[in-house]
Protein backbone atom coordinates (compact mmCIF):
# COMPACT_ATOMS: atom_id res chain seq x y z
CA UNK A 1 0.00 0.00 0.00
CA UNK A 2 1.04 3.72 -0.74
CA UNK A 3 0.97 5.97 2.07
CA UNK A 4 -0.12 9.44 0.61
CA UNK A 5 1.55 12.75 1.35
CA UNK A 6 0.51 16.13 1.91
CA UNK A 7 2.18 19.44 0.91
CA UNK A 8 3.46 21.49 3.57
CA UNK A 9 3.35 25.46 3.61
CA UNK A 10 7.10 24.91 2.94
CA UNK A 11 7.23 23.25 -0.88
CA UNK A 12 8.26 19.91 0.77
CA UNK A 13 6.31 17.03 1.32
CA UNK A 14 5.14 14.68 4.11
CA UNK A 15 3.72 10.68 4.39
CA UNK A 16 0.23 10.98 5.77
CA UNK A 17 0.80 7.85 7.92
CA UNK A 18 3.55 7.69 10.33
CA UNK A 19 4.60 5.20 13.27
CA UNK A 20 5.24 6.76 16.55
CA UNK A 21 7.25 5.52 19.55
CA UNK A 22 5.72 7.51 22.76
CA UNK A 23 6.18 5.63 25.56
CA UNK A 24 7.66 2.88 23.77
CA UNK A 25 10.43 2.03 26.25
CA UNK A 26 14.05 2.93 24.98
CA UNK A 27 14.96 -0.75 24.67
CA UNK A 28 11.90 -2.09 22.55
CA UNK A 29 12.07 0.96 20.07
CA UNK A 30 14.75 -0.43 17.75
CA UNK A 31 12.82 -3.67 16.97
CA UNK A 32 9.63 -1.67 17.34
CA UNK A 33 10.55 0.14 14.44
CA UNK A 34 12.18 -2.14 12.43
CA UNK A 35 8.69 -3.89 13.06
CA UNK A 36 7.25 -0.83 11.37
CA UNK A 37 9.37 -0.68 8.62
CA UNK A 38 8.81 -4.46 7.55
CA UNK A 39 5.07 -3.32 7.47
CA UNK A 40 5.45 -0.39 5.55
CA UNK A 41 5.78 2.68 7.67
CA UNK A 42 8.52 5.22 6.55
CA UNK A 43 7.52 8.42 8.10
CA UNK A 44 8.82 7.98 12.27
CA UNK A 45 7.75 10.51 14.95
CA UNK A 46 10.05 10.63 18.17
CA UNK A 47 10.69 13.16 20.21
CA UNK A 48 13.74 14.24 22.98
CA UNK A 49 11.35 13.71 25.76
CA UNK A 50 10.94 10.54 25.00
CA UNK A 51 14.41 8.85 25.63
CA UNK A 52 14.32 6.69 22.75
CA UNK A 53 15.77 8.23 19.62
CA UNK A 54 18.60 6.33 19.91
CA UNK A 55 16.73 2.93 19.52
CA UNK A 56 15.16 4.85 16.45
CA UNK A 57 18.48 5.49 15.06
CA UNK A 58 19.45 2.03 15.25
CA UNK A 59 16.73 0.79 13.49
CA UNK A 60 17.49 3.14 11.03
CA UNK A 61 21.06 2.02 10.63
CA UNK A 62 19.70 -1.62 10.84
CA UNK A 63 17.14 -1.51 8.14
CA UNK A 64 19.18 -1.29 5.25
CA UNK A 65 16.38 1.60 3.69
CA UNK A 66 17.87 4.52 2.18
CA UNK A 67 17.74 8.05 3.81
CA UNK A 68 15.98 9.68 0.81
CA UNK A 69 13.16 7.01 1.51
CA UNK A 70 12.81 8.43 5.36
CA UNK A 71 10.96 10.96 7.02
CA UNK A 72 11.92 11.33 10.80
CA UNK A 73 10.47 14.00 13.21
CA UNK A 74 11.55 14.62 16.60
CA UNK A 75 10.77 17.76 18.92
CA UNK A 76 12.64 19.68 21.37
CA UNK A 77 12.40 19.50 25.30
CA UNK A 78 10.98 21.58 27.59
CA UNK A 79 14.10 22.43 29.10
CA UNK A 80 15.85 23.38 25.76
CA UNK A 81 13.51 26.48 24.69
CA UNK A 82 16.43 29.04 24.81
CA UNK A 83 18.07 29.49 21.55
CA UNK A 84 21.32 28.43 22.47
CA UNK A 85 20.03 24.75 24.38
CA UNK A 86 17.86 24.53 21.04
CA UNK A 87 20.90 24.09 18.45
CA UNK A 88 22.72 22.27 21.12
CA UNK A 89 19.91 19.57 21.68
CA UNK A 90 18.90 19.22 18.53
CA UNK A 91 22.88 18.12 17.17
CA UNK A 92 22.68 15.86 20.00
CA UNK A 93 19.68 14.03 18.84
CA UNK A 94 21.16 14.01 15.43
CA UNK A 95 23.93 12.07 16.80
CA UNK A 96 20.99 9.83 18.33
CA UNK A 97 19.42 9.15 15.38
CA UNK A 98 22.52 8.68 13.23
CA UNK A 99 21.34 11.71 11.01
CA UNK A 100 22.68 14.88 9.92
CA UNK A 101 19.63 16.45 9.29
CA UNK A 102 15.92 15.63 10.76
CA UNK A 103 12.83 16.13 8.43
CA UNK A 104 11.02 17.64 11.03
CA UNK A 105 11.70 19.37 14.10
CA UNK A 106 9.03 20.68 16.70
CA UNK A 107 9.11 22.99 19.77
CA UNK A 108 7.11 19.76 21.47
CA UNK A 109 4.98 22.30 24.41
CA UNK A 110 4.81 26.17 24.19
CA UNK A 111 5.26 26.09 27.86
CA UNK A 112 3.75 29.74 28.53
CA UNK A 113 4.11 29.65 32.16
CA UNK A 114 8.25 29.03 31.91
CA UNK A 115 11.03 30.58 30.26
CA UNK A 116 9.06 33.76 30.47
CA UNK A 117 6.74 33.23 28.34
CA UNK A 118 8.61 33.36 25.24
CA UNK A 119 8.13 30.54 23.36
CA UNK A 120 8.63 33.32 19.98
CA UNK A 121 12.13 33.49 20.55
CA UNK A 122 12.50 29.41 20.39
CA UNK A 123 10.19 30.24 17.63
CA UNK A 124 13.09 32.08 15.86
CA UNK A 125 15.82 29.47 17.16
CA UNK A 126 13.89 26.65 15.22
CA UNK A 127 13.79 28.69 12.29
CA UNK A 128 17.72 29.37 12.08
CA UNK A 129 18.24 26.12 12.31
CA UNK A 130 15.83 24.96 9.67
CA UNK A 131 18.41 27.89 8.23
CA UNK A 132 21.20 25.58 8.85
CA UNK A 133 20.02 22.49 7.11
CA UNK A 134 19.69 20.77 10.34
CA UNK A 135 15.83 20.27 10.04
CA UNK A 136 14.07 20.56 6.28
CA UNK A 137 11.17 21.60 7.99
CA UNK A 138 10.21 23.39 11.41
CA UNK A 139 7.21 23.41 13.58
CA UNK A 140 5.42 23.22 16.78
CA UNK A 141 2.90 20.52 18.66
CA UNK A 142 0.44 21.48 21.62
CA UNK A 143 0.07 25.09 19.95
CA UNK A 144 -3.32 26.35 20.66
CA UNK A 145 -5.20 29.22 18.64
CA UNK A 146 -3.38 32.32 20.59
CA UNK A 147 0.30 30.63 20.71
CA UNK A 148 -0.30 30.44 16.53
CA UNK A 149 -1.18 33.59 16.55
CA UNK A 150 1.52 35.41 18.53
CA UNK A 151 4.08 33.27 16.61
CA UNK A 152 2.93 34.28 13.19
CA UNK A 153 2.44 38.01 14.49
CA UNK A 154 6.04 38.25 15.93
CA UNK A 155 7.98 36.49 13.11
CA UNK A 156 5.76 36.29 10.03
CA UNK A 157 6.62 32.51 9.39
CA UNK A 158 4.05 29.61 9.81
CA UNK A 159 5.04 26.54 11.18
CA UNK A 160 4.68 23.59 8.79
CA UNK A 161 2.51 21.72 11.45
CA UNK A 162 1.02 21.80 14.72
CA UNK A 163 0.99 18.32 16.16
CA UNK A 164 -1.49 18.24 18.40
CA UNK A 165 -4.15 15.49 20.67
CA UNK A 166 -6.69 14.71 18.17
CA UNK A 167 -9.17 11.56 18.62
CA UNK A 168 -12.99 10.89 18.41
CA UNK A 169 -13.26 11.75 22.22
CA UNK A 170 -11.75 15.20 21.73
CA UNK A 171 -11.83 16.72 18.16
CA UNK A 172 -9.89 19.99 19.63
CA UNK A 173 -11.43 21.35 16.60
CA UNK A 174 -10.32 25.10 17.55
CA UNK A 175 -6.51 24.41 17.08
CA UNK A 176 -7.07 22.64 14.17
CA UNK A 177 -8.99 24.88 12.55
CA UNK A 178 -6.75 27.84 13.51
CA UNK A 179 -3.60 25.46 12.36
CA UNK A 180 -5.21 25.33 9.24
CA UNK A 181 -6.61 28.83 8.92
CA UNK A 182 -2.40 29.48 9.19
CA UNK A 183 -2.17 27.28 6.23
CA UNK A 184 -0.07 24.55 8.43
CA UNK A 185 -0.95 20.67 8.29
CA UNK A 186 -2.85 19.60 11.57
CA UNK A 187 -0.48 16.47 12.88
CA UNK A 188 -2.78 13.88 15.70
CA UNK A 189 -0.88 12.55 18.40
CA UNK A 190 -2.89 9.80 20.37
CA UNK A 191 -5.14 9.27 17.55
CA UNK A 192 -6.76 6.33 19.63
CA UNK A 193 -6.89 8.33 22.92
CA UNK A 194 -4.61 5.61 24.06
CA UNK A 195 -7.53 2.83 23.52
CA UNK A 196 -10.07 4.20 25.85
CA UNK A 197 -12.42 5.03 22.57
CA UNK A 198 -12.02 1.16 20.94
CA UNK A 199 -14.99 -0.31 23.34
CA UNK A 200 -17.03 2.52 22.11
CA UNK A 201 -20.61 1.34 20.79
CA UNK A 202 -20.71 3.37 17.70
CA UNK A 203 -17.37 2.36 16.79
CA UNK A 204 -18.00 -1.05 17.32
CA UNK A 205 -21.28 -1.00 15.23
CA UNK A 206 -18.83 1.02 12.34
CA UNK A 207 -16.31 -1.32 12.43
CA UNK A 208 -18.81 -3.93 12.18
CA UNK A 209 -20.38 -2.29 9.70
CA UNK A 210 -17.14 -2.28 7.27
CA UNK A 211 -15.79 -5.63 8.49
CA UNK A 212 -12.52 -3.92 9.87
CA UNK A 213 -11.08 -2.96 13.46
CA UNK A 214 -12.74 -0.07 15.47
CA UNK A 215 -9.31 1.12 15.72
CA UNK A 216 -8.68 1.27 11.80
CA UNK A 217 -12.07 3.07 11.82
CA UNK A 218 -10.79 5.72 13.95
CA UNK A 219 -7.60 5.77 12.14
CA UNK A 220 -9.43 6.00 8.70
CA UNK A 221 -11.87 8.84 9.91
CA UNK A 222 -8.66 10.95 10.41
CA UNK A 223 -7.24 10.27 7.47
CA UNK A 224 -10.31 11.34 5.92
CA UNK A 225 -10.62 14.53 8.02
CA UNK A 226 -6.78 15.46 6.83
CA UNK A 227 -4.75 15.20 9.45
CA UNK A 228 -1.45 13.21 9.74
CA UNK A 229 -1.48 10.41 12.14
CA UNK A 230 1.00 8.25 14.19
CA UNK A 231 -0.65 5.43 15.99
CA UNK A 232 1.34 3.72 18.17
CA UNK A 233 2.14 -0.29 19.18
CA UNK A 234 4.80 -2.60 20.13
CA UNK A 235 2.34 -5.34 18.94
CA UNK A 236 3.37 -6.80 15.12
CA UNK A 237 -0.14 -7.64 14.03
CA UNK A 238 -2.02 -4.24 15.21
CA UNK A 239 1.21 -2.53 13.78
CA UNK A 240 0.25 -4.04 10.54
CA UNK A 241 -3.57 -3.58 11.33
CA UNK A 242 -2.85 0.17 11.66
CA UNK A 243 -1.13 0.48 8.37
CA UNK A 244 -3.72 -1.15 6.45
CA UNK A 245 -6.30 1.78 6.31
CA UNK A 246 -6.21 2.70 2.90
CA UNK A 247 -8.62 0.32 1.06
CA UNK A 248 -11.73 1.30 2.21
CA UNK A 249 -13.45 4.52 3.29
CA UNK A 250 -16.22 5.50 5.95
CA UNK A 251 -19.56 7.26 4.47
CA UNK A 252 -20.44 11.03 5.20
CA UNK A 253 -22.71 9.60 7.79
CA UNK A 254 -20.21 7.31 9.44
CA UNK A 255 -17.43 10.37 9.43
CA UNK A 256 -19.94 12.25 11.24
CA UNK A 257 -21.05 9.61 13.63
CA UNK A 258 -17.46 9.44 14.26
CA UNK A 259 -17.29 13.26 15.00
CA UNK A 260 -20.13 13.54 16.99
CA UNK A 261 -18.43 11.20 19.71
CA UNK A 262 -16.68 14.77 20.93
CA UNK A 263 -16.41 15.25 24.72
CA UNK A 264 -14.94 18.62 24.68
CA UNK A 265 -12.48 19.55 27.56
CA UNK A 266 -13.92 16.24 29.24
CA UNK A 267 -12.35 14.21 26.50
CA UNK A 268 -8.75 15.56 26.63
CA UNK A 269 -6.30 12.69 27.66
CA UNK A 270 -3.40 14.68 27.85
CA UNK A 271 -1.88 18.35 29.84
CA UNK A 272 -3.85 21.39 28.72
CA UNK A 273 -1.32 23.19 26.70
CA UNK A 274 -1.80 26.74 28.50
CA UNK A 275 -1.34 24.48 32.16
CA UNK A 276 1.74 22.56 31.01
CA UNK A 277 4.64 23.74 33.27
CA UNK A 278 6.39 20.47 33.68
CA UNK A 279 9.99 21.01 33.00
CA UNK A 280 12.58 17.68 32.87
CA UNK A 281 15.90 18.16 35.33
Amino acid sequence: MTVPTLRLNDATTIPQLGFGVFQIPPEETKQAVLTAFEAGYRHIDTAQMYGNEKGVGEAIAESGLARQDLYITTKLNNNNHLPEDAERSLHESLELLGLDHVDLFLIHWPMPQVHDGDYVSTWRALLELREAGLATSVGVSNFQPHHLDRIVSETGEVPAVNQIEVHPYFTNDAAREATRRHGAQVESWSPIAQGAVLDDPVLVGIAGDVERTPAQVVLRWQLQRGDIIFPKSVTPGRIQQNFAIFDFELSDEQMSAVSNLDKGEQGRRGPDPDEMNVVPD
